[in-house]
């Protein structure tokens, strides 16, 4: 039950959104490239940020670089 507290917990790194061109999903409602946000957790393909909306999100690791 981690999702319940992400909002809380301490930020693992920081990346740089570098583009929203997705192939399957909208994102750019909720990313913005050049925004940098903060990595809250991490898995083998997605990084788990607090996205525009305010909400954790989960979103692919080619959509970012380390900032």
């Amino acid at each position: 039950m981690i999702h319940q507290t992400w909002h809380d917990r301490d930020t693992i790194k920081k990346v740089k959104c570098v583009h929203t061109d997705a192939k399957k999903y909208i994102v750019n409602h909720a990313l913005t490239p050049g925004k940098v946000y903060e990595v809250k957790n991490e898995t083998e393909e997605f990084y788990f940020i607090i996205d525009n909306t305010g909400k954790v999100g989960g979103f692919y690791k080619d959509y970012f670089e380390d900032a």
